[in-house]
């Protein structure tokens, strides 16, 4: 499958000076990145261009900061990119004043400028005109490279109003995401298994929808199944629910008994046991109990163990599998075991082709794989824009690209 945007190989791009928008909103310890996966996932394109004796100018955000706070600033991941790429990356205080101007009039041909977080101004997230003007006076850019995935489904300066500024390209991040995922969903391997976990459903209406059309099997975990299972009449004590999504859900059923008739239950997949606990902490203890068990004063935070066999052995003989959303309380490691085996399974099955969903998801598996991420086929870097993009909507910071 092609992807319907021009990317960095169909430009004439030898010595150019090149704007990218990278997503680097990645999680700081200690002012150290923590987690490099956005870092590094840019790295084929940076190079690319590097290759082609490209000038080039990244910018990003980083977190939610209220105004310049340098708790957010973007300088650890330049040195991060630094090590990487084994190459001064040259950072600037600076977004679109004076300051930036200079460093980038003033860097050698070849050279990599980054400026500060996109954020510390208000401009970028309402889709400033005169902001991205500001973006482009100081880049000083032949193109503009989107390879920021994990923002594309928002319309900001820095996806959108920027492409009015500059003639502008996808990266092959960018393009490789784009087409994975799309091609996933629209002509994947069968069987083809959904597996959704996360905390609601409301994040995910549009997404679940889909995969009742596209899906051979969808299996539903973490705090969204008690919202399922509350809609079935099951009592889940004191667990989150989602009780004003009962009319989502009757559509939900009734598109899945229209497709599959009398088999809704073994199509759409709930759990029949659950990890409890009294409240939510590290210390509390696991008890594993039928969804039918469950008292007043518990919680519901991760799949039970025949809920987690019956899953791995659905996935295990898939062609294609899409993972969206944690299957427990992830972070907590007594409630993590869902996801754990999920992982394990997809991990150890290289046969099916496995689709992490990003956000939480990659952020778990990250942690869990000794392979950064090298045991799935795919894991996404962006999480609102990947669940977008799998919910088939249109994504502005792509729509925004030369055509193809």
């Amino acid at each position: 499958m092609g992807f319907f945007k021009k990317t960095v190989r169909d430009v004439p791009l030898q010595g150019k000076r090149v704007f990218i928008r990278v997503d680097y909103n990645v999680p700081l310890k200690d002012g150290q990145v923590s987690d490099d996966l956005r870092i590094r996932a840019s790295i084929p394109t940076l190079q690319y261009l590097l290759d082609q004796g490209c000038s080039l100018v990244l910018m990003s955000h980083l977190g939610r900061p209220e105004g310049h706070d340098l708790k957010y600033s973007l300088e650890p991941t330049a040195v991060r990119l630094g090590e990487l790429l084994q190459k001064e990356v040259i950072f600037v205080d600076d977004i679109v004043g004076d300051a930036a101007l200079q460093a980038v009039k003033k860097a050698p041909q070849g050279s990599i400028v980054m400026l500060q977080n996109l954020r510390f101004d208000t401009r970028e997230e309402e889709d400033d005109e005169e902001f991205a003007r500001g973006l482009a006076r100081v880049a000083q850019a032949d193109y503009f490279v989107q390879d920021g995935f994990g923002v594309v489904h928002r319309a900001h300066a820095s996806t959108h109003a920027i492409t009015m500024q500059l003639p502008s390209v996808s990266g092959l991040l960018l393009e490789k995401e784009y087409v994975t995922i799309t091609e996933a969903m629209e002509n994947p391997k069968r069987p083809f298994v959904s597996v959704l976990g996360g905390a609601k459903v409301s994040d995910k209406v549009k997404v679940v929808e889909r995969f009742v059309k596209l899906a051979d099997s969808v299996l539903i975990g973490g705090a969204m199944a008690n919202t399922f299972l509350a809609y079935k009449g099951i009592n889940v004590g004191k667990s989150k629910v989602e009780s004003d999504q009962k009319e989502v859900l009757d559509g939900v059923y009734a598109a899945a008994r229209e497709k599959v008739g009398d088999a809704v239950d073994k199509f759409v997949v709930l759990p029949t046991d659950v990890a409890v606990a009294k409240e939510v902490s590290e210390a509390a203890a696991r008890d594993e109990r039928s969804v039918d068990d469950i008292k007043e004063d518990e919680l519901a935070l991760d799949i039970g163990p025949q809920t987690i066999e019956v899953f791995c052995s659905i996935v295990e003989n898939a062609g294609t599998v899409i993972w969206n959303g944690p299957l427990g309380l992830s972070e907590l490691t007594n409630f993590s075991h869902g996801s754990a085996r999920m992982a394990l399974s997809l991990a150890t099955h290289p046969k099916v082709t496995s689709i992490v969903g990003g956000g939480d998801t990659a952020d778990f598996v990250l942690k869990w794989d000794t392979k950064k991420g090298g045991s799935f086929t795919h894991v996404s870097t962006g999480g609102g824009a990947s669940l977008d993009l799998m919910a088939g909507n249109k994504l502005p910071g792509v729509e925004a690209l030369l055509d193809a």
